[in-house]
C-alpha cells in the first residue's frame, strides 16, 4: 500500500516543521492513540506524551529524506504508539508477564480496522447532516448537542408546544436516518 498525496504533502509538512500540518496530523490521529492508551491502563496525560513521542518518530523519519512510508499515517503512528506504550507498561511492571504475554493484550489490526470502520461510519453521519438541510439540522443540534430541551427548541423554531417540536425532531431523525442509510448502503456496496 502507498500513500496518497495528502499524505506525502502532510509528511513533507512535518518535516519542514509547517503548522498547519502538524496540527492536522494531531487533530486527525490522536483520539486513535488516546484510546489505545486508556483502554490499556492509561491516563490522558499519558496518552498525550506516547503520541508526542510516536509523532516525534515520525517527523525525525520524515526530515531524514530517506523514509518511504508505505502505509497511512494512522498505521504508523498506531504501530509506534502501541510499541512505545508496551514499553512503558513492561518498564512500569503495571502488567504481569512477558512483553509477549503484553502483546496479546493490546489488540492491532481489529481495533485499527474497527477504529477505521468506525471513523468512516462518523464521517458518513455528518455527510447525512450536510444534506439534511434546516430547520431540521439545527433542531437535532439544538436537542443533541446543546443539550436544550424541548420547550427551550419549540420557542426558539416557533412551535406551539413541546410536543410539536418533539414530533419534528423524530420526522427530522428519520430524515436523518434515511439519507445517512442511503449512504451507508451505497459506500459498503463498492
Amino acid at each position: 500500500m502507498t500513500t496518497d498525496r495528502n499524505e506525502w504533502e502532510l509528511l513533507k509538512g512535518l518535516a519542514s516543521n509547517d503548522r498547519k500540518s502538524i496540527e492536522t496530523i494531531y487533530r486527525t490521529h490522536y483520539s486513535m492513540v488516546q484510546t489505545l492508551v486508556i483502554n490499556n491502563s492509561g491516563t490522558s496525560d499519558d496518552a498525550r506524551d506516547i503520541f508526542q513521542e510516536a509523532l516525534i518518530v515520525l517527523y525525525e523519519k520524515a526530515r531524514s529524506g530517506s523514509f518511504e512510508l508505505h502505509a497511512q499515517i494512522k498505521t504508523y503512528l498506531y504501530a509506534v504508539s502501541r510499541r512505545l506504550w508496551l514499553k512503558k507498561l513492561s518498564a512500569n511492571k503495571r502488567i504481569a508477564g512477558d512483553l509477549a504475554n503484553a502483546a496479546e493484550t493490546i489488540a492491532t489490526e481489529e481495533d485499527l480496522e474497527m477504529y477505521e470502520h468506525r471513523s468512516r461510519d462518523f464521517e458518513m453521519m455528518e455527510e447525512a447532516l450536510l444534506h439534511l438541510g434546516e430547520p431540521c439540522k439545527e433542531i437535532l443540534e439544538s436537542y443533541y448537542l446543546r443539550r436544550k430541551s424541548m420547550t427551550e427548541i419549540a420557542k426558539e423554531f416557533g412551535y406551539t408546544n413541546a410536543d410539536n417540536a418533539k414530533n419534528q425532531k423524530y420526522k427530522c431523525l428519520m430524515r436523518l436516518k434515511k439519507i445517512f442509510f442511503g449512504h451507508y448502503n451505497n459506500n459498503n456496496q463498492d
